[in-house]
């Protein structure tokens, strides 16, 4: 014979015997669940704007953002040969 737990949340699409309504355990998951969506979203949100900014800057100074990234390599390189 099977018991119901009642400790642990069931989520039913269907009300055959109980009521349709929504349990305050049920209403807490479902606030919690919201706001770590909601948090991730504004990360996720600033990320992006923080990216499209990024791409803008470099679209409209493309020149100077590709000689100061040959530059920045041939610094490099040029550091790496007098380690030697």
């Amino acid at each position: 014979m099977r018991t119901k737990d009642t400790d642990t949340p069931s989520w039913s699409t269907a009300s055959i015997e109980d009521a349709a309504d929504t349990t305050p355990m049920e209403l807490s998951i479902l606030a919690e669940y919201l706001h770590l969506c909601r948090v991730s979203h504004v990360r996720v949100f600033a990320l992006h704007c923080f990216l499209e900014a990024i791409r803008h800057f470099v679209a409209a100074r493309r020149v100077t953002t590709l000689l100061l990234v040959g530059l920045l390599i041939a610094l490099v390189i040029a550091a790496g040969s007098l380690m030697l």
